[in-house]
């Protein structure tokens, strides 16, 4: 299980819910490794600065994450963790290997931009 401060995503089916029912949506999809914590990290840290999109985690080695992995946004990722934007249950990017703060957060602006809080 991963140690993170974000919403944790156990299977499937719940990350499809939790997909479906929210019009913008960020997961990432790693371990508790160098590459992965500071992307978790960045995630907890504008949370509240995006209070319209849900930031979700999930273990990358449950059965599960497959629906990730076979993305095929993310077929030709080598490295963890998988990040995952959806919007309105669609995939509109997807990222792998660390991340900064200043690269996230363009993903959501350009993305996601209702309702930023400044």
């Amino acid at each position: 299980m991963l140690q993170t401060e974000l919403q944790h995503v156990n299977n499937e089916e719940e990350a499809k819910k939790i997909i479906e029912e929210n019009p913008f949506v960020m997961i990432c999809c790693g371990r508790m490794g160098p590459m992965c914590i500071p992307v978790y990290k960045i995630m907890h840290q504008i949370e509240s600065l995006y209070p319209h999109v849900i930031f979700l985690d999930m273990d990358f080695d449950i059965r599960d994450a497959r629906f990730i992995k076979n993305l095929p946004e993310c077929r030709s990722f080598m490295g963890l963790p998988f990040t995952i934007y959806y919007k309105n249950g669609k995939v509109v990017r997807a990222t792998s290997s660390i991340q900064t703060k200043e690269q996230i957060t363009a993903i959501l602006d350009e993305e996601f931009a209702e309702n930023k809080k400044e």
